[in-house]
């Protein structure tokens, strides 16, 4: 099962994403009329990923001088968008409780893409590793929460999470067989229910 909740920057993006991946287009027929090959494609793809990363990431930098916050970023692709991180001492402001304020800090380096390329950016960023440990603490829930599944058969509901965490889980609980995970609620108290599987 995956999340089904109301569009926002993170899942509106990623199910085109999804989308994208389990299309047929017809690289060779494209090739033929255009001249380009898959290659070409895939190149120019990276380098305007790239420049989203860079857009974002001149963006951070004014927000961090403007604070008068010392940090290193790095602009990179990975997995298919771009991603802007920053490293530093004394950056955990930036993250907020739970990731909040990072959140809303990968909505505004979004939007500062948006206006300058006129499209849509599934830019992720990261302060601090932030994201790299939550991710690592959601696959352990997501394990746990699949452990009781398995051991009582009953379904288990987890805490509301964000996008980027419910994200998360999903991905840990739909690689193991047996169980199945959705999303049930509203913003902000979305929360994940893990099942068994029919």
């Amino acid at each position: 099962m995956t999340d089904t909740s109301t569009p926002r920057a993170d899942d509106s993006l990623d199910a085109e994403e999804t989308e994208a991946i389990g299309a047929t287009g017809d690289d060779a027929d494209e090739t033929e009329e255009t001249g380009t090959t898959g290659t070409e494609k895939k190149a120019s793809g990276e380098s305007e990923l790239f420049r989203q990363s860079e857009i974002a990431a001149d963006y951070v930098e004014g927000l961090l001088d403007i604070l008068d916050y010392d940090g290193d970023i790095d602009e990179l692709v990975s997995g298919g968008r771009p991603v802007v991180e920053v490293v530093g001492a004394r950056l955990q402001n930036l993250v907020g409780q739970r990731g909040a304020t990072l959140e809303a800090l990968q909505e505004l380096a979004r939007l500062a893409v948006f206006r300058q390329t006129g499209s849509p950016s599934r830019l992720l960023l990261d302060v601090g590793g932030y994201r790299a440990n939550r991710r690592k603490e959601l696959a352990a829930v997501a394990r746990n929460a699949v452990e009781k599944v398995k051991e009582h058969g009953e379904p288990v509901r987890l805490e509301p999470m964000s996008a980027f965490e419910r994200k998360c889980v999903h991905d840990v609980v739909n690689a193991m067989s047996g169980v199945e995970s959705e999303s049930e609620g509203v913003e902000p108290n979305r929360r994940i229910i893990v099942r068994p599987a029919d």
